[in-house]
């Protein structure tokens, strides 16, 4: 079983926020993706998106930081 009732991935993917593109949009897109590759149901990543969206670039921050786990330069080795 690759996701949880919800629709969430099993495990909350990493992705990389330092040291990007720090565009609202190229945020979003990478979230989505890695939300994707580690198995959410369309809906959850739906929901990822329009929490993301609902405020300011701080409540896109947050909403991130609660659907995936912000990868560190160790990420990368």
């Amino acid at each position: 079983m690759s996701e949880r009732v919800d629709g969430a991935p099993v495990r909350k993917p990493h992705v990389k926020l330092v040291g990007e593109d720090g565009n609202a949009f190229a945020i979003i897109g990478r979230v989505r993706r890695a939300l994707r590759e580690a198995g959410a149901s369309a809906a959850y990543v739906a929901r990822y998106s329009e929490e993301a969206t609902s405020g300011d670039y701080s409540n896109l921050l947050a909403v991130t930081l609660k659907y995936v786990h912000e990868a560190d330069e160790a990420d990368d080795e």
